[in-house]
């Protein structure tokens, strides 16, 4: 808390510390729970690993300018870590397991609301554990993967663990395409390829090579390799004698409507208000 909220939290409570302390930890919670409302799409995403497991969480801020400050940060560290030991991933159970500081992770968050102003959430985490190799790889602080691979090693799981978060696959392979895309990608084409005008084979043909296409695109293992285009992430795979188990990617925000600020409107409206 600022210095001159302590001081006034002081005189309130006659000087009395942990009388004062207490009333900060309850405006602390007034204030978290007043600022719940606001859009939190910003933040950070942060990966922990050991020997057969990697997890994943993602914690919003409001700002990319809190998610760079080093308290936002170390929560978000501290967090994974949680996840790590205790392999919780709901959110709710994990807000009450202790942050390694006496804390729980909810009061630890409720006290960085204090500080830095801004609503923050710890929003989702994921846990990948494997007897094979565990690739792990973070771009910047907004988009992280992991992928368990079945044969293979260190290298080439990394490797793959980059192309995901590059490229962003929808899942491994075509058995894992949600049945209502397909069928919505199928309508399309052939709404498309009927307007050509062309004999009806003419166009089950062409829908045919549309969804193949298509599926190449969004599946990992038909994807051309991030680091070599002219192979499929599959002929990598073929080639090292391994497969992908599983892989979990996320990035920042993803699926949150962040509202658009106008600052030049902002300005005016401020200007004319005065």
């Amino acid at each position: 808390a600022g210095m001159m909220e302590c001081k006034k939290a002081l005189v309130e409570a006659g000087g009395d510390l942990d009388a004062a302390a207490e009333a900060l930890r309850m405006s602390g919670a007034a204030k978290a729970d007043k600022k719940a409302g606001r859009v939190a799409a910003d933040g950070r995403v942060v990966i922990e690993k050991n020997d057969n497991q990697a997890v994943i969480v993602e914690v919003n801020s409001e700002t990319d300018f809190v998610a760079k400050d080093e308290n936002f940060a170390a929560f978000a560290d501290a967090v994974a870590a949680v996840v790590l030991a205790t392999g919780e991933t709901e959110v709710g159970a994990l807000a009450a397991a202790d942050i390694g500081d006496g804390r729980t992770v909810e009061q630890a968050r409720t006290d960085l609301i204090q500080k830095v102003g801004e609503n923050i959430s710890v929003r989702r985490a994921s846990v990948v554990a494997a007897n094979g190799p565990i690739g792990v790889y973070t771009h910047g602080v907004r988009i992280g993967a992991i992928v368990a691979l079945e044969g293979g090693d260190e290298d080439l799981a990394r490797d793959i663990a980059m192309h995901i978060a590059a490229i962003n696959p929808t899942c491994i392979d075509e058995s894992g395409v949600p049945e209502d895309m397909l069928e919505r990608e199928k309508r399309i084409f052939s709404e498309q390829a009927a307007e050509s005008g062309k004999p009806p084979e003419i166009v089950e043909k062409m829908v045919t090579g549309r969804v193949a296409k298509f599926l190449k695109e969004i599946t990992l293992v038909g994807q051309p390799f991030v680091k070599d285009p002219d192979v499929t992430v599959g002929k990598l795979l073929k080639n090292a004698g391994a497969t992908v188990a599983v892989f979990v990617r996320f990035e920042v925000g993803e699926g949150i409507e962040k509202k658009e600020d106008n600052f030049v409107e902002e300005v005016m409206a401020q200007v004319h208000g005065s």
